[in-house]
């Protein structure tokens, strides 16, 4: 036994019969390719009128906004109300 390998090193026989395929061997279409809305985006949200990054879109950015602030705050006082409630002694 010694220092030989127990697994054998050799590669198993392909399952299915195909090939893979490089990537050179696709056609060059560029159809899926859309335009790179990336430099509007960053001068959308570079303007300087003075709101925060996650308000400049408008009422869906505030609704999410004061929705997750609400359910923040809410959740911050559950959790106060039940360390509470845990911390007192039961009544018999």
């Amino acid at each position: 036994q010694g220092l030989k390998p127990i697994v054998s090193t050799e590669s198993p026989a392909p399952i299915f019969g195909t090939t893979s395929k490089l990537a050179s061997d696709f056609p060059a279409t560029d159809s899926y390719l859309a335009k790179n809305k990336v430099p509007d985006l960053q001068k959308f949200f570079q303007k300087a009128d003075g709101l925060p990054v996650h308000l400049k879109r408008g009422m869906p950015d505030r609704l999410l906004y004061r929705t997750t602030m609400a359910l923040t705050i809410g959740g911050t006082i559950y959790c106060l109300v039940a360390l509470y409630m845990a911390s007192q002694p039961r009544q018999q």
